[in-house]
This record gives C-alpha cells, structure tokens and sequence, in this order.
C-alpha cells in the first residue's frame, strides 16, 4: 500500500500498487472527483517502502516529459523524479502528511508541498513545464531569484530550482 494526498482536497489515501495499471498516468481523487497525476520517482537509494508514496515506473515511461535531478547534500541523497502530465507537487517526504511526489530529506527547510510543476503539451505535442512555489514556508529560488507569490516560470533544460537547502535540475529528455 502507499499512501497519497490529493492536491486539490487534501484527502489521504491509501493505494494499493498491484490493482495499479502499468499505464495510467492519471486517476480521480474518490473524495472530489478531481484528476490526480501519478508521479515517476527513480530513486538512487532505497526508500522505506512503508513510506513510499510514489508509484514506480519504468525509465521509458512518459520519457518526452522532464525530470528533476535532486543533487545530493548532507541532507538528502541524489534522487531522479520523473514528471508526468498534469501537476506534480514536490517536496519533503514525512510520516504524517506527504506530498504528491516526495523528496527522501532531513532538510527541514523543504516544505512537505513546497512546489508545483505544471506538465501540459502545446499545440505541436512538445510539453511545456511551468513552475510555481506552492506557498512554501521558505520560497522557492529559481536559477538563483525568488519566484513571487503566484508567479509561475516555464522551466528550460538545466534550470535550478532551489528548495529549503536542496538544489534541483530540471532536465528534458529530449531537448530542442
């Protein structure tokens, strides 16, 4: 089982990972009926699967969507998160409220929900991720500035993205 929160009504809920289809890339929230992006993580280091709240997924899946390289520090060990269509929360992995798509960290200065990226396509079908501090306790840098409450930037291939102490890479598999 892993447990998710909805990002629209913050219901927790428990999944079960076998009753999961290999493909589905989104699944409706059964509180508010709203869409719930699954998130990809590639973990370089095993994570306690009691906390576990990301479903697994092979590297191939969604490969023309980005990725964030989590680069390692004494908090947090390096971590690969895959990004699926839809919005994905981000941010510190705890016990009692998990985010979306969580970071394993001791960095305290990461909020548990700290940011979103909005994954969509245009009309061409190239996906365009926008980034947005989800109001954050300790804002959100992005490529060294602070993103502004409801400010919301379009992520390019090897931006930054700092959070609490952590420093992200945005990367696109297939850059133009």
């Amino acid at each position: 089982m892993i447990s998710v929160r909805c990002p629209h009504c913050q219901v927790g809920l428990k999944v079960d990972e076998s009753k999961i289809p290999a493909n589905i890339q989104t699944f409706n929230c059964p509180k508010c009926k709203q869409p719930i992006a699954v998130s990809y993580v590639i973990n370089s280091h095993p994570v306690d699967d009691s906390e576990t709240i990301i479903l697994s997924a092979p590297e191939g899946k969604n490969a023309k969507a980005g990725k964030l390289h989590v680069l390692p520090n004494e908090f947090t060990p390096e971590q690969f998160i895959r990004l699926s269509e839809g919005i994905n929360i981000i941010g510190r992995k705890s016990p009692s409220k998990e985010s979306v798509t969580a970071i394993e960290t001791k960095d305290k200065l990461m909020s548990r929900s700290h940011i979103g990226i909005e994954v969509r396509t245009d009309t061409k079908g190239k996906y365009i991720h926008s980034l947005y501090d989800n109001k954050s306790t300790n804002r959100t840098l992005y490529n060294k500035n602070y993103i502004e409450p409801g400010e919301t930037v379009i992520l390019k291939n090897n931006d930054e993205i700092q959070i609490g102490q952590t420093r992200l890479i945005f990367e696109e598999d297939n850059p133009c």
